[in-house]
């Protein structure tokens, strides 16, 4: 009966849901007894006895009244071990007795091989795990476990160790602890041919090889006082009651009509077939232009260059947000200044004006400089030393200083009677060039940032709040020394029928901007906001000369490995 009710042969299960299947049958019933006896001839013995004694423990006969957990996680599952974070070398010797502290201490650490040296007796040996600048020293004698693998040429530079030992009083006077070695074991070897070894190479060197920089001082350090920054700008935002919004990477819309912009498409077929499409497989209308209606996004589609109008959107909703996230600009430049992918910083704030926008921009330099000077003090020191005399002293001024506004109008008049000639002309109605920002900050000012404001309306771009002369918007540019402009905000322009007229005067599709012109029409509010290039805040922070160095995979033209 139990073989014609469910025939072995028709069920196809794999052998481990047979086990499960036939679980569920009470041993006790004779019907299942014929079933059972075909399906499991083949398996392990084993096998058979996990199953016979989960379906003795279902029986009515292996304990009545008591009761029994059956659940699937019991039976074949297992606890999750609790997350424990390593021990870092920056905890060990971090703190204003720099370990000392830890004198005694028996612990693990892990990390990667810098330099080793052996002499007749002990072998001195100083890992990194990129929590800090600085390194472990570590001193082994010959009876430690693992000692072999140094005699064997196992333990290079750039190698991956496991080091266990005691934390001791260093004899020497480059740092206060030291690890007497009791234990090493390598992770992983690292051939002879690792590029990165104690000797200095350049940075235009280490950016062929962007896999492998951050193991060295300086992208070490740049790396974490970048993050650091990032840390301290989400801090900042969310200590004064601001919003994070995730602004879309593909938009249909310009944010600044400059028409630099990365065409997103699946015109061009996928990426295993694009080196034999023909120009002929892009669909075309009748009229020979592109059939963007067959696109993916049913027309042209690019990757954003602001999140700026979506965060507005958030704004007149929100009150106070940010947007914080990759922006990609299409400028066929190979200067130390531009990047095609890079990341923006842009706050919103809804019932504000200009000047409540300079204020913001303010206090938020200020609060991430210092942050960066109080937690990563060992890093700026290095940057101090190594890449720029005085950045320190520079950075503390910027913390220390009250910042100045000028006007657009003053700021041309003042370079139009500076004793120094400019490589391009100082004109009104003309954008400010670098030369001409770094002028007014480092020389004319002291070295103290200068925001300049109202800038002629044909030069900023259209959604900018239009002044009562008619010529200017009320715009702003934050100048910094070594940099130039750092920060560019704007008001926005709340008022639809002066923003249908500047979309009209610039001859954008106002069909296009629909939904930015709602945000008018629907409770419209003063509103004003600005942009930060973080990869510039990075640079100011560190004084790293060139952009391409300050994030991790950096974009450029004619350059996108790795």
């Amino acid at each position: 009966m139990a073989a014609a009710f469910l025939p072995a042969t028709t069920l196809r299960l794999t052998p481990f849901s047979t086990l499960r299947f036939l679980s569920s049958f009470p041993l006790s019933n004779p019907l299942f007894r014929p079933l059972r006896r075909p399906l499991l001839e083949g398996f392990p013995t084993n096998a058979r006895r996990r199953c016979f004694c989960t379906a003795v423990s279902q029986s009515p006969g292996s304990g009545e009244g008591k009761k029994v957990d059956n659940s699937y996680h019991n039976r074949f599952g297992s606890k999750v071990g609790e997350f424990r974070k390593k021990l870092k070398i920056a905890e060990v010797k971090g703190g204003a007795d720099q370990g000392l502290g830890r004198v005694g201490q028996s612990l693990s650490i892990m990390g990667w091989v810098r330099t080793l040296r052996s002499q007749s007796s002990v072998t001195f040996i100083e890992i990194n795990d990129g929590s800090c600048l600085s390194n472990l020293q570590c001193v082994m004698s010959p009876d430690a476990e693992g000692y072999d693998q140094v005699e064997s040429g196992s333990v290079l530079t750039g190698a991956s160790i496991s080091v266990q030992g005691t934390i001791v009083a260093s004899q020497g006077t480059k740092q206060k602890v030291e690890l007497k070695v009791d234990k090493i074991i390598v992770v992983g070897k690292c051939d002879s041919s690792y590029p990165i070894q104690k000797k200095r190479v350049s940075r235009e060197f280490l950016r062929t090889k962007a896999h492998l920089r951050p193991r060295s001082n300086t992208f070490g350090a740049v790396a974490r006082v970048r993050n650091t920054l990032a840390y301290a700008t989400h801090k900042f935002f969310q200590e004064s009651g601001f919003v994070w919004v995730a602004s879309p990477i593909i938009t249909a819309s310009d944010c600044e009509g400059a028409g630099e912009q990365f065409c997103v498409t699946t015109l061009i077929p996928s990426s295993h077939e694009t080196t034999d499409t023909s120009i002929d497989a892009i669909p075309k209308t009748k009229g020979g232009l592109v059939d963007w209606s067959q696109d993916f996004f049913g027309k042209p589609a690019f990757l954003t260059v602001s999140g700026q109008l979506n965060g507005e959107t958030y704004a007149t909703a929100l009150s106070d947000i940010y947007t914080f996230g990759p922006t990609f600009r299409a400028e066929n430049s190979n200067t130390s200044r531009h990047l095609a992918e890079f990341w923006m910083i842009e706050p919103e704030l809804a019932f504000a004006d200009l000047n409540d926008d300079m204020a913001c921009a303010t206090a938020y330099l200020q609060y991430v400089v210092k942050y960066v000077l109080d937690n990563c003090k060992e890093d700026m020191e290095f940057f101090d030393t190594w890449i720029e005399k005085g950045i320190i002293h520079r950075l503390s001024d910027v913390v220390e200083k009250e910042f100045l506004q000028l006007g657009y109008t003053d700021a041309i008049e003042l370079l139009l009677k500076a004793n120094k000639k400019f490589e391009f002309p100082v004109k009104w109605g003309l954008d400010l060039q670098s030369e001409h920002e770094r002028y007014i900050t480092e020389e004319a000012f002291g070295g103290r940032p200068v925001i300049i404001r109202d800038y002629p309306k044909e030069i900023k771009a259209f959604y900018m709040r239009e002044n009562d002369d008619g010529k200017t918007v009320a715009a702003m540019d934050m100048l910094v020394p070594r940099i130039g402009e750092l920060i560019g905000g704007s008001q926005r322009e709340e008022r639809l029928e002066v923003l249908e007229a500047r979309l009209d005067a610039l001859k954008l599709d106002k069909e296009s901007y629909w939904w930015y012109l709602d945000l008018r029409r629907y409770g419209s509010v003063p509103h004003a906001g600005f942009g930060l290039g973080f990869e510039r805040l990075v640079q100011f922070a560190t004084g790293i000369d060139n952009i391409r160095d300050v994030i991790p995979f950096p974009r450029s033209p004619g350059s996108a490995d790795f």
